[in-house]
């Protein structure tokens, strides 16, 4: 495998583009460039030019089609050693799908405490002991540093803000479990 360095507007591109959580670049990159698997798009020899592939790009749409449930890989959350990295991936895979309206998130908070903000320092500042963690692939921060049951009931007023049925608030906050 080799290592390539992109730049930041490219590697935002790439990321909306993903179908569900845990999917590689290299996949995302091979269903955008509707390159096989394993196939290679053309021999190279030492004294041949590497292959310029073109390709109009469309925009990157801001919310990608289907529901969370389209968007969370439950084999990768089923990995994850404890109930921080679920609530991460989650927390994600929402954001993915909700970029426009997450931003609701921010009004979402404890009696005496903020549960997101933009940055790290509001969150530290909210309380002791937040251990604020970066929603992966967001610009949202959300303090990790509370119990199972209390972050559920982040997860639940998270998809409840986000239009969910009570029903489906209950299936994703279900899978923290």
């Amino acid at each position: 495998m080799k290592n390539i360095e992109i730049d930041e507007e490219l590697y935002q591109y790439i990321a909306s583009q993903t179908q569900f959580i845990g999917e590689s670049a290299s996949s995302i990159l091979r269903r955008l460039l509707a390159i096989g698997e394993a196939v290679p798009t053309a021999p190279t020899t030492p004294s041949s030019k590497p292959a310029t592939v073109k390709k109009t790009v469309e925009p990157a749409a801001k919310k990608p089609v289907g529901s969370v449930f389209d968007h969370i890989n439950k084999e990768e959350l089923a990995t994850q050693r404890g109930a921080v990295g679920r609530f991460l991936l989650i927390l994600q895979a929402l954001y993915r799908v909700h970029q426009e309206e997450f931003k609701v998130v921010r009004e979402i908070r404890g009696r005496d405490r903020l549960y997101f903000a933009d940055n790290e320092s509001a969150l530290a500042e909210s309380g002791s002991s937040t251990k604020p963690r970066q929603i992966p692939e967001s610009p949202f921060w959300v303090i990790t540093n509370s119990n199972t049951t209390r972050k559920k009931m982040m997860l639940t007023e998270v998809a409840v803000a986000l239009g969910y049925s009570d029903g489906d608030a209950e299936r994703i906050r279900e899978l923290l479990s």
